[in-house]
């Protein structure tokens, strides 16, 4: 049961990470410094959460969807805000 709660904490984490730089990233143009900066900053501290928590590799594809739920949060987010005024 305690794998499952820290595995569930590290996607969680990296959604969250994730949720204010997709909202930064969607400002970019696609393709851009900015939108791969964005895009790819989360992956080192990802990586670095992924290894304390003493998971292997196995479970990137886990955090790689929590980041990318998390960048997709974010861009909604700035779209809905963009739309409201």
């Amino acid at each position: 049961m305690e794998g499952i709660v820290k595995l569930a904490g590290l996607i969680l984490g990296a959604t969250a990470i994730n949720l204010p730089l997709g909202y930064l990233r969607y400002a970019y143009e696609r393709f851009t410094f900015g939108w791969f900066f964005y895009v790819h900053i989360s992956i080192p501290i990802i990586i670095f959460l992924r290894i304390k928590a003493g998971y292997s590799w196995q479970i990137v594809p886990l955090t790689l969807g929590g980041a990318v739920m998390g960048q997709f949060i974010g861009g909604a987010l700035h779209r809905k805000r963009d739309s409201h005024g």
